[in-house]
């Protein structure tokens, strides 16, 4: 697992940054979609500025927790990045979580 995002909930947005080795996005946000079409689709939008780099579902864990099951994809990037959106200890904080997909065998 590693912390690609750190963001903070402001009114119906998450708002923060993603930082990895290759990319560095400052003012990335995450909205919430009001115009669903479908059960399956998207609850949020990510955004960097105007450019929309990828979507977002609210999702329940086991133990009750909501958080956002996060799909990041750009032309630069090789493969789609997934990651969890969930608050952290510190309420109010959410941390971008990338876990390395497993190889099927």
């Amino acid at each position: 697992m590693a912390n690609i995002g750190s963001f903070k909930k402001v009114g119906n947005e998450f708002q923060g940054e993603i930082v990895t080795l290759s990319l560095k996005a400052k003012g990335v946000r995450i909205v919430a979609e009001t115009n669903r079409s479908t059960d399956n689709a998207p609850s949020h939008r990510v955004f960097v500025g105007r450019v929309e780099i990828g979507a977002a579902w609210a999702k329940r864990s086991n133990e009750g927790r909501n958080y956002l099951s996060v799909k990041l994809d750009d032309p630069s990037f090789p493969a789609p990045v997934y990651a969890t959106l969930s608050e952290t200890e510190t309420a109010g904080e959410y941390a971008l979580i990338w876990n390395r997909p497993k190889r099927e065998a």
